[in-house]
C-alpha cells in the first residue's frame, strides 16, 4: 500500500514540471505511474484516462484523481488532487498578490 506523501509528491512533480494544459501532463503521468511506480498497467491507465475522458474536468486532474483512488481509496484520490493542482495554485495566487500590490500604481 502506498504512503499518501508519496502520492502526493509524485502528482506534485507532474504539476510543477509540466506546461500546456492537462494532455501535456499525460506522457508525464504514465510515466511516474506505470513505467517508474508500477503503480497500474499500461491498459488500466488507459481505461483510467478514457473514463477522465469522459467526464466533466481537467483530463490530467481527473486522472489523478481516478489513480490515486484506485491506488489508495479517498485519501489517495484527495493527495493526487491536492498535489496536481497545488503549483498552479500557488503560482495563480502568487500573481494575484503581485497585481495587488501594484494595482493603485499609475
Amino acid at each position: 500500500m502506498q504512503r499518501l506523501t508519496t502520492i502526493f509528491v509524485s502528482f506534485l512533480k507532474i504539476g510543477m514540471f509540466t506546461f500546456g494544459g492537462g494532455y501535456a501532463m499525460l506522457p508525464l503521468i504514465e510515466r511516474e505511474l506505470i513505467t517508474k511506480r508500477k503503480w497500474i498497467e499500461q491498459k488500466e491507465f488507459l481505461d483510467l484516462l478514457t473514463l477522465a475522458q469522459s467526464i466533466p474536468g481537467p483530463i490530467a486532474v481527473n486522472t489523478a484523481v481516478f489513480v490515486g483512488y484506485k491506488v489508495r481509496g479517498l485519501r489517495g484520490a484527495a493527495a493526487a488532487l491536492l498535489g496536481t493542482v497545488t503549483p498552479s495554485f500557488v503560482i495563480i495566487l502568487a500573481i494575484a498578490i503581485f497585481f495587488a500590490g501594484i494595482r493603485q500604481n499609475p
